[in-house]
């Protein structure tokens, strides 16, 4: 779906099982998703335990942080549920609720658990506004979102059609992605999933990634990692297995700041991957990593 269809029509209404909205609507959702990421972000900073870190208990220390990911979530649909009550939500922690609106909230809590835990300041919580049906590929679409990293105070944020940008403090700055187009000066980061079998392919297709590319960059967090494509901090990202709560509201940013961002062989990003690049490149890194990842 086009951005000038996701604009059209006054206030929202359904078509062709997608929910077309005007720009009053994405400017409200948008400034709901970043009232939303600050007051979240604010919260899993202020609320972490004293004390919480990688100890002797590590099991202990990661059921900590699964916690606070449940009550970070628990504010966050409690705030939208106050503020749009017909909205559906899907968050990592507890699911998916029924909505009427034909909008749902796509949340993640903290995007980066490993690095909260650890003290690693690069984390986040993404806060992304969406049409269509997030559980199924290829059948919904981000219009509205925020990723905010609570350490460093980087807000980033975007709606469908407006373009991309970061706030911090006081300072506003417009998002563009690099304009690189030489895939071999290229600077990529990607992300790695928990279960070993997972992580074993995602080590495959980068051994036959690295040798094409400039070098490698994981943050730990692919909600940032799109917004470092959106800021050019690095030329392009690209992941297997994410989860919608990880793409939403980066997704958007990163697009709306001038990246392509797809899956393989012509289709939308998903869980089987996602690639997020400036147009200078996005075809050769698909087309290489589509050589790792056959079919």
């Amino acid at each position: 779906m086009a951005a000038d269809e996701v604009r059209a029509g006054a206030g929202a209404e359904a078509t062709g099982g997608l929910t077309t909205l005007s720009d009053h609507v994405l400017r409200e959702l948008e400034q709901l998703a970043i009232d939303l990421a600050r007051e979240a972000g604010r919260f899993i900073v202020d609320e972490r335990p004293r004390g919480l870190g990688v100890a002797e208990t590590k099991s202990s220390a990661t059921d900590v942080v699964t916690v606070m990911d449940q009550r970070c979530e628990q504010l966050l649909r409690a705030r939208i549920g106050a503020a749009r009550p017909h909205d559906a939500v899907l968050g990592e922690e507890e699911g998916s609720s029924h909505g009427t609106s034909g909008v749902t909230w796509v949340v993640d809590p903290i995007d980066g658990t490993v690095n909260y835990l650890y003290e690693i300041p690069a984390y986040c919580v993404s806060v992304g506004a969406v049409v269509g049906d997030p559980s199924r590929p290829g059948q919904w679409w981000p219009v509205a979102g925020a990723v905010f990293n609570p350490v460093s105070g980087e807000l980033f944020h975007a709606r469908s059609g407006a373009g991309a940008g970061l706030r911090l403090g006081e300072q506003a700055t417009t998002l563009r992605v690099s304009g690189a187009h030489e895939l071999a000066q290229s600077l990529v980061a990607t992300g790695f999933g928990y279960r070993p079998e997972v992580r074993t392919r995602q080590g495959e297709v980068l051994l036959g990634l690295l040798p094409a590319i400039r070098d490698i960059r994981r943050a730990g967090s692919a909600a940032l990692d799109l917004c470092s494509v959106a800021a050019g901090r690095v030329d392009a990202y690209y992941e297997l297995g994410l989860n919608p709560w990880d793409l939403a509201a980066g997704w958007l940013i990163a697009q709306e700041a001038g990246a392509v961002v797809t899956g393989l062989a012509g289709r939308g990003p998903s869980h089987e991957m996602v690639v997020a690049a400036g147009p200078g490149i996005q075809n050769l890194l698909v087309q290489r990593l589509q050589e790792q990842v056959p079919g």
